[in-house]
């Protein structure tokens, strides 16, 4: 009867120590570079180099406006809100190639994404530079730490690339440009 009890016991440790390490099992856990390479899509706020070899007229720097459009020589309003970087290259060695360009190439670079934000009770909630690499105890940190009325172990990211809602976000959880970090107050 004793052994029992105590099996039970081992096992009811074993569930609870091991249990939020299960949970984040299921979120996305990939490295930020690979997210970034992979999945992420351009929106408003993020710069990028566009650099057409042999064009040094068609090179520079864009800024993606608010409604998601660069303005490229030539081209014109070209929209990039929701491309990838491959696509955009596709997008643009395209549009070169009706009529103005014989045979393009063309290399493309983010040079700044567009900030992240931290809400609820942080020190400092507001924007923030974005950070290759960063996780949510980072963020925290660049926001001045939790209030004494936080919940430490637990967050709520809105990710708006890909879409989707991380409800239960640990320290570990990758922040990834645009993301937007609710942190909630604990109820005692």
């Amino acid at each position: 009867m004793i052994q029992r009890q105590a099996l039970k016991t081992i096992i009811f440790l074993v569930v609870i120590l091991l249990g939020p390490a299960l949970l984040a099992a299921d979120q996305d856990v990939s490295e930020p570079r690979e997210i970034l390479e992979t999945q992420y899509t351009l929106g408003p706020g993020d710069r990028i180099k566009v650099t057409v070899f042999g064009e040094k007229d068609l090179s520079g720097e864009f800024q993606v406006d608010g409604a998601g459009n660069i303005s490229f020589p030539l081209i014109g309003e070209v929209r990039v809100s929701g491309l990838s970087l491959r696509e955009l290259e596709q997008s643009l060695l395209e549009k070169l190639l009706d009529g103005y360009l014989v045979d393009p190439s063309i290399s493309l670079e983010v040079l700044n994404y567009r900030p992240f934000y931290i809400l609820g009770e942080v020190n400092k909630p507001g924007k923030y530079e974005y950070v290759s690499g960063i996780n949510l105890f980072n963020a925290v940190a660049m926001a001045g730490g939790y209030t004494h009325r936080a919940r430490r172990n637990r967050a709520e990211i809105t990710r708006t690339n890909p879409e989707k809602i991380i409800e239960n976000a640990d320290h570990s959880t990758v922040i990834l440009p645009g993301d937007i970090i609710f942190i909630r107050e604990r109820f005692f």
